[in-house]
């Protein structure tokens, strides 16, 4: 209530639009994240998704509309079927039993076939194949048993199998090595196709071929446009 964080800012994304957001460290790109996801709500003016106010969704079922891809990967440790019903898009689930690298890619009711469908189009399935219990291997709790690369594309691999409507992309690939930033950077190019996403960029040749680009500073949006907008 004491700092205004966005004001007079009226933007409209299209279905199967790529939007990427940038500016520095501390502009407020997350804080865009956290509103369309309503990890908290506006003060004032609406948020709509095909029109109707995302405040008049339950936020699981907001939340059904989308999917994230983030800098951070969680993988989890242990299965719990109630929070499983209760997040049937995507896995948050508490520690009660061990799961292996196919429970952490497949919603409750994606069969095997799904699983490795997206795990393919991810590029998981090849690294899951060379373990030895292939996808049946249990993570660690701290999923310390595979690499950070290989932890960023079974949350890929997860998105894929969610199929959702729109997209939450931070395509930051710190912490891998280049082979495994380009496998990611692949996989992220082909969940992107034919969705609406919403791309936290970090490079120049991410924003260059979105649709709108929101630039941000100090909480505050201060223009979008196309690149050749911009950058005219």
């Amino acid at each position: 209530d004491d700092k205004i964080l966005m004001d007079d800012f009226s933007f409209k994304a299209m279905p199967g639009q790529k939007i990427a957001i940038v500016g520095p460290t501390g502009a407020g790109k997350t804080t865009l994240i956290n509103l369309l996801e309503r990890f908290y709500d506006i003060n004032a003016g609406a948020i709509r998704l095909d029109g109707k106010d995302t405040r008049k969704f339950t936020r699981e079922d907001l939340r059904g509309h989308f999917s994230m891809v983030l800098q951070d990967t969680w993988l989890f440790f242990g299965a719990n079927d109630q929070v499983q019903q209760a997040f049937p898009r995507d896995i948050m689930i508490s520690s009660e039993k061990p799961l292996t690298k196919l429970e952490q890619v497949a919603k409750n009711y994606a069969t095997k076939e799904d699983v490795i469908r997206a795990a393919k189009a991810a590029h998981v399935d090849a690294f899951v194949r060379q373990l030895p219990d292939g996808y049946d291997t249990v993570l660690n709790e701290e999923a310390s048993n595979i690499s950070q690369g290989q932890r960023q594309l079974i949350t890929i691999a997860r998105a894929f199998l969610a199929d959702p409507e729109i997209l939450i992309l931070d395509e930051a690939t710190s912490s891998v090595d280049t082979r495994t930033e380009v496998l990611i950077q692949q996989a992220m190019e082909r969940l992107l196709q034919a969705r609406t996403s919403f791309v936290v960029a970090h490079r120049l040749s991410t924003i260059k071929d979105a649709d709108n680009i929101i630039v941000m500073d100090h909480g505050s949006i201060v223009e979008t446009g196309d690149h050749q907008a911009l950058m005219a």
